[in-house]
């Protein structure tokens, strides 16, 4: 785990180090924009596709999709209650709940569980992040984000949102198949696997570029520390509680928690940019998270081996 980590935190500053030297004149900004929008329509379907037909889908899929949602919700409910006692405004709180509430099962997870749990890992994460995260995401993000924002502008409604999202249109297609028990021609399972082969380092790479060390101000800590306390403590913590419950065990279990240790999610800023949430904070919030993450996971992982 420590050398993962290790290896991954080297990206992570490759990508940090592309911001501050821009190569060629590209502005880190404008390349992590190029880097996510193949990710996304291209290179994570391809992976999505991949790893969920051939996937074992079933029972674990619902568990897995019950401890994220409600540690999602347990988190997000959580720090509501305690902003409520403070004076907060609406653009910081919006930005703080989208911040706690969703983590970064993909971009940092994938990495993660793939080095630590080989296929297994990889298609844990993506159960986590089209049956967990994405629903919540698109629809109680979207609406906390236009709740505690404001906009000027038409958006399409939750569910055509929904609908506009790649990887779940390959979900679709990958779950119907695997269900139907369809084989995956072999043509296509290696083009799928030399498109899947590039997501992992292009994320952290972008990931990286997006670490906005700018955004760091000493008087938002105030802020930002019930977040980073929920988020990389008690919010898998919560989940573990909720797991341990529903009698899930070994690998899955494991692989679970260490996906709700997660920090903050990148995607969040922009539905700050788009509501008019507090942006700079919610950017601070992901930088401390993702830094501090890279300790508290292995802390995590070590912990969890007595289960």
């Amino acid at each position: 785990m420590v050398s993962t980590l290790a290896q991954m935190t080297a990206i992570l500053l490759l990508g940090t180090v592309w911001r501050i030297l821009k190569p060629a004149g590209l502005g880190a900004d404008q390349t992590r924009l190029v880097l996510t929008q193949l990710v996304y329509y291209l290179l994570l379907p391809a992976l999505v596709l991949s790893t969920l037909w051939k996937a074992r889908i079933g029972n674990e899929t619902l568990l897995i999709a019950l401890v994220c949602g409600t540690g999602i919700l347990i988190s997000g409910s959580s720090l509501w209650l305690l902003l409520r006692r403070f004076h907060v405004v609406n653009a910081q709180t919006g930005a703080l709940i989208l911040a706690v509430s969703i983590p970064n099962v993909t971009y940092l997870g994938l990495p993660v569980l793939e080095q630590t749990f080989g296929d297994f890992g990889r298609a844990v994460v993506m159960q986590f992040d089209l049956f967990g995260c994405e629903p919540w995401l698109f629809t109680v993000g979207i609406l906390t984000a236009q709740y505690y924002g404001e906009t000027d502008e038409k958006h399409p409604p939750l569910w055509l949102s929904l609908c506009q999202i790649p990887p779940i249109w390959a979900a679709i297609v990958a779950v119907t198949c695997n269900l139907n028990q369809i084989a995956m021609p072999d043509w296509l399972s290696a083009i799928l696997a030399m498109l899947s082969s590039a997501v992992v380092p292009l994320m952290l790479l972008s990931l990286g570029m997006g670490l906005q060390w700018q955004s760091v101000r000493w008087s938002n800590f105030p802020k930002v520390l019930p977040v980073i306390v929920i988020k990389l403590g008690l919010m898998p913590l919560f989940a573990l509680a909720l797991a341990l419950q529903t009698g899930m065990q070994g690998k899955l279990l494991t692989a679970s928690i260490l996906e709700m240790a997660m920090p903050s999610m990148m995607f969040g800023i922009v539905l700050c940019d788009r509501y008019h949430l507090d942006s700079a904070l919610y950017a601070m919030t992901v930088t401390l998270t993702t830094l501090l993450s890279l300790l508290t996971i292995p802390l995590w992982y070590h912990y969890l081996q007595q289960f």
